[in-house]
Order: C-alpha cells, then sequence, then structure tokens
C-alpha cells in the first residue's frame, strides 16, 4: 500500500488508515476486531486511529493488537471523557488523565499523535489545551500534537501554529477545508489526515439514511448529483469518492471506519490506484463551486 510523508514527522503513513469508532460504538465481537485489525496490518496498513469517547474501541484495540505495536503509528483523540453526547471538558488536569487512561486502554506507554477533539476557537484561544496537550508531550505520552475538527476552528488551529497534524472532513460532500484550511496546512507542512473520506456512502441504499449523522451528506449529494453516483455500481462509486480525498494536495492518510474484515480488504484494493485523473478531480471540484452554498461547512 501507498505510503506518504506525514508533514515535518518522522512518519511514513498509508493512504488509508482504520479509523474505530465503529468497532467502540457497535456491537462488535472481540475475534472480528482481532481478525479485521490482523489482516489489515499483514496488507500494509500502518495507520489506527481512535478516541476515548468511542466506546470500547481503545481497549479493543488494545487486546487486538498490542504485541504488534511497532507495526503502526497509533493516534487518539481526547476531550470528552463521558463520551460526545455528555460535553466536553478541556481542563488540563481532565486531559491529562484522559490521556493516561487512553494508553491503559491500548496497552501502550506512548502514543504517535494524540489530536484535540471538536475544541472550539474560543476554547483554543484561550491556551489551556494546548499547554495540556504540550504537558502531554514533555510526560512522553505522546510524540506529535494535533487537531480534530472543522470549520472556522481548524483554520484556527492551523495558525496557531501549535500542531503537528489537522485532522478534518474531506470528501465529495465536504470540500470548505480545501480552500479554507489545507492550502495554510501545506504551507506550514503539517500532516493531513481526511476523515469521512467516503461521505459515509450516504448514497448507498437510494434513499435518506435512518441514521442522522448520515443525513446531512445525502441532502447534499441530492443537490450535487455528481454522474459517478448515477449508475448502480456502488463498488465504482465508494472508488471514485475514497479516491477523491487523496487526491487532494496535501492529504496524507484517508481513515475509514468499518466493522467487517471484508469491507476493508475492499476498500484497499479500491486504492491500488490511490489517485484520480485530472479531469475526474476537477469535475467534482467544479460541481461543488457551482452548486454548494456557503452554509455548507466541515461537518464535525
Amino acid at each position: 500500500m501507498e505510503r506518504r510523508a506525514f508533514g515535518q514527522t518522522n512518519m511514513q503513513v498509508s493512504v488509508l488508515g482504520f479509523g474505530g469508532a465503529e468497532i467502540g460504538l457497535e456491537s462488535v465481537e472481540e475475534t472480528t476486531v482481532a481478525r479485521l485489525l490482523g489482516k489489515a496490518l499483514d496488507a500494509g496498513l500502518n495507520v489506527i486511529d481512535t478516541a476515548e469517547c468511542y466506546g470500547k474501541s481503545e481497549e479493543m484495540i488494545g487486546r487486538a493488537v498490542a504485541e504488534r505495536r511497532e507495526e503502526f503509528y497509533l493516534f487518539t483523540k481526547c476531550g470528552h471523557p463521558h463520551g460526545m453526547e455528555s460535553g466536553a471538558n478541556w481542563s488540563q488536569d481532565s486531559i491529562l488523565e484522559s490521556i493516561e487512561r487512553s494508553l491503559r486502554r491500548l496497552r501502550t506507554d506512548r502514543v504517535d499523535l494524540v489530536h484535540l477533539h471538536s475544541c472550539s476557537e474560543a476554547v483554543l484561544k484561550k491556551g489551556e489545551v494546548i499547554e495540556a496537550l504540550q504537558s502531554a508531550c514533555e510526560k512522553g505520552y505522546t510524540r506529535y500534537l494535533g487537531y480534530s475538527g472543522d470549520s472556522h476552528a481548524a483554520r484556527y488551529a492551523v495558525e496557531c501554529g501549535a500542531f503537528d497534524s489537522l485532522q478534518t472532513s474531506i470528501n465529495i460532500a465536504d470540500q470548505e477545508a480545501l480552500e479554507l484550511t489545507l492550502p495554510l496546512a501545506r504551507e506550514k507542512q503539517m500532516g493531513v489526515i481526511a476523515k469521512r473520506p467516503i461521505a459515509n456512502v450516504a448514497w448507498k441504499s437510494g434513499h435518506k439514511p435512518s441514521n442522522s449523522y448520515h443525513q446531512t451528506y445525502w441532502d447534499r449529494l441530492r443537490v450535487l448529483r455528481y454522474e459517478f453516483l448515477q449508475g448502480a455500481d456502488l463498488e465504482k462509486s465508494v472508488a471514485v469518492a475514497l479516491r477523491f480525498p487523496l487526491s487532494v494536495p496535501g492529504v496524507c492518510t484517508a481513515i475509514v471506519g468499518t466493522t467487517k474484515p471484508e469491507r476493508w480488504e475492499a476498500n484497499a484494493r479500491l486504492l491500488e490506484s490511490s489517485s484520480l485523473g485530472k479531469e475526474e478531480f476537477r469535475a467534482i471540484r467544479d460541481r461543488w463551486e457551482e452548486v454548494a452554498p456557503k452554509t455548507w461547512i466541515g461537518q464535525t
């Protein structure tokens, strides 16, 4: 699998990374998680991304692949110690305690990257959260510091110069970052992670998804009406969608979550060629620029 330099760090990351939300928030057998992650590592994936608030994700990842820790880069997120629905705690003590818990759950003494998880611009500007991450780095808990979020908060995170990486939404239905944050992130040589890179495959059923997390993209895609989504071949449409963010200058890796080992293998096959042709990429961008209103901001 193709690997790319991750900003100014010494990491060379696989273009496809594993997102740990689904395995933690859905009912998944630990044997399935072990098989999924084992197959992914065997095939060359070397990025695993999770968060404290993804249910049992960190624990399952730790139990499944801790013995292979030297084979992959491990990223986690902090700020929501009791889950995304219970609100955030941005105090320095809470952040450090959260990272310590993550290390125990992941069965490691250090992660490669800790992201602040959807922290607002106002909180970022106060500086305490950044000081907390810097303290975690000084303690050896993490090698690098990152921000995970979107829109103007992400722009500030890039501007402030405190972070080594940016994780932000980039997909066929979410392109604000391509102009708002990515040019400056490239200038600052930050590592960039595309989250939600296949727009939750919101079009796959042909009707509006019941999951509210997917509905914004469904509504946008109904307006965008990309030609490649009009056919019946779901595999081909997913291939185009997945290659789109990886064709954006500056993007290093795209994080995709799944609970199915066969889905991971299919995604890996789709990326035997990780970039779109220039004309295909330009067509997606042109359509966005033609119809997307300014209210279509990055989705957290």
